[in-house]
């Protein structure tokens, strides 16, 4: 196979080429995607050449009018989530590093395609940088798979993120919960928020009452609806008479939950503006998924003056903080989670003061900052000797 990639860098290219390797890319929507289209634009941005390998998806522009390449691989669809591919096991991406030449290899959230680049990096010499993003034993634990399942996630993991030169975490949380599993060396690269789409202007009064329905305080969730973010949770917070709840998201489980919800306003997906908008006009977000990494919803509602309601575990804990631009749900049971919407709605003014902390405590989390630290572990692994040795 031979690949025809033509680099749009900019005139103060640095000369460095990045294959950024995203284990699902668009047209699905989700953590993983967004934070590759992020980095590749603030790559450009730095004078770096960014180009995506990817089940999925088409080349792109970013802002001065950059263009980013993605180089699509065999795929195969995820039953269940529509729009959803991810790659065809077994793959060999050697030639297809061997034509981009590209001076690292970052691997996003890698599983079946991050085996098949980190194998073809070690190949081929290059460095492989490991960005964990999403906790696959977690998740095979929510699912209920037993007979060791969670263990052979990490062993596999401890195989695929050893042989990368380091592993990005997103937040502190995760930095420790690598380090047990015997996943060394790792460096903490947060997530960024694009603080000019959410913002508390983007509230809009005709569209909050629209949700309001006549009731006290909009609470809402955002995310994936999948059985490990526990959207099942929020049903006695739902039955509040006070209280309306919306839902904005897709997945396997909407049918479902639209019935252990029925009193609640399910909008679907939604990007861009429309989501900005919506997350401005809550007065609560509440996030009852206990295995996240970092959690961009919640850091975007923050940005969007809107305190949270999130379980005291994970990467929300970098961003929240108790009575000050949250409240930290730490018992798992939603009885009590009912209780804290209840006491909150007797006292609005903590809202208040707890919505007006809440954009300054993640004002200075920028894609920008984040990426010239990422850029830091790239002349990191740059500095090193060219690898030549084989992937077990």
């Amino acid at each position: 196979m031979r690949l025809v990639v033509r680099f749009d860098a900019p005139p103060t290219v640095k000369g460095v080429r990045v294959a950024l390797v995203a284990e699902t890319f668009t047209p699905a929507v989700n953590g993983v995607v967004n934070s590759v289209i992020r980095t590749a634009e603030q790559l450009s941005l730095h004078g770096y050449q960014p180009v995506v390998i990817a089940p999925s998806g088409e080349s792109f522009r970013v802002r001065l009018g950059h263009e980013v390449p993605v180089v699509t691989v065999p795929a195969i669809s995820v039953p269940g989530y529509a729009g959803l591919q991810v790659a065809r096991p077994g793959l060999d991406l050697t030639p297809v590093l061997d034509e981009l030449d590209p001076d690292v290899v970052h691997l996003a959230s890698p599983a079946i395609l991050g085996w098949a680049a980190v194998r073809a990096a070690v190949r081929t010499g290059r460095p492989a940088v490991a960005s964990f993003q999403t906790d696959l034993a977690g998740f095979v634990r929510r699912r209920g798979i037993r007979f060791g399942a969670p263990g052979m996630v990490w062993t596999g993991l401890r195989r695929l993120h050893g042989q990368a030169d380091v592993t990005l975490a997103p937040s502190t949380a995760t930095a420790y919960l690598l380090g047990r599993h015997g996943i060394s060396p790792v460096r903490v690269i947060p997530r960024g928020v694009d603080l000019s789409l959410f913002r508390p202007m983007r509230r809009e009064p005709t569209l909050r009452a629209q949700l309001l329905a006549g009731r006290r305080l909009l609470v809402g969730y955002v995310g994936r609806l999948s059985v490990e973010k526990r959207v099942n949770l929020l049903r006695q917070v739902s039955e509040r008479s006070d209280v309306s709840l919306v839902v904005v998201g897709e997945g396997p489980q909407r049918t479902q939950l639209e019935g252990q919800l029925p009193r609640a306003q399910f909008l679907g997906r939604c990007t861009g503006t429309e989501l900005a908008a919506i997350m401005a006009s809550l007065d609560l977000l509440i996030h009852p998924g206990a295995d996240e990494t970092f959690c961009q919803v919640v850091q975007e509602a923050l940005a969007s003056g809107v305190p949270v309601i999130a379980p005291a575990s994970g990467g929300p804990l970098d961003l929240i903080a108790h009575r000050d631009n949250c409240w930290v749900w730490s018992d798992d049971d939603p009885r009590t989670l009912a209780s804290m919407v209840d006491s909150l709605l007797d006292h609005p003014d903590e809202i208040r003061l707890a919505a007006a902390r809440a954009r300054p405590s993640v004002r200075h989390r920028t894609w920008s900052a984040v990426t010239e630290a990422l850029i830091a572990v790239y002349d990191e692994v740059l500095d090193r000797p060219r690898r030549h040795r084989f992937a077990s």
